[in-house]
């Protein structure tokens, strides 16, 4: 009876130490760590699902991580804020979109730098965004413009003859 409760004492701590070195792995690849570099901000009117570690990305590749979301008591906009590695200079009128990594996916920052001169200093702000797309609401529009087809088609449907009925030879 000992040797068994020995045992079981021994898997229960082995299973711990397998959980512990994948919670271990996991807070080591999440990503959570910000890339070095200058930090910028953006203003956006919802920024659904983009948290604190997502990636800032440029033409796909990660260039920096967001650092920082806030709403700005003000203007009620979602700041956010996110570093860019030191090597990529953004012009003044680059944008910010909040982007899906895939429909079930995590959010992301994506930056498209524009074309002027001048360039963005520390601790600017990219004033050219666009906002996150809720999944929710574009379908939601689908359900109801294709509800709205349906109903006019049968109205003109209805309310006219068939061309076969009524006709004399």
């Amino acid at each position: 009876m000992a040797r068994r409760n020995a045992a079981e004492v021994i898997a229960g701590l082995l299973v711990l130490v397998v959980a512990g070195g994948f919670l271990a792995y996991a807070l080591a690849t999440s990503g959570a760590a910000s890339v070095p570099g200058y930090s910028l901000s953006a203003a956006f009117d919802r920024i659904d699902g983009l948290t604190t570690g997502s990636d800032v990305r440029m033409a796909g590749v990660k260039v920096g991580s967001v650092t920082k979301t806030a709403i700005d008591p003000k203007t009620y906009l979602a700041v956010v804020d996110f570093t860019v590695q030191q090597s990529i200079k953004l012009p003044t009128d680059s944008s910010a979109t909040v982007a899906s990594d895939s429909l079930l996916g995590g959010k992301y920052l994506s930056l498209v730098p524009g074309g002027s001169d001048a360039m963005l200093p520390a601790n600017g702000r990219v004033s050219v965004t666009q906002s996150s797309v809720s999944l929710e609401d574009l379908l939601g529009k689908f359900i109801f413009s294709v509800t709205d087809l349906v109903s006019s088609l049968q109205k003109n449907a209805g309310g006219k003859p068939s061309a076969g009925a009524g006709a004399s030879p």
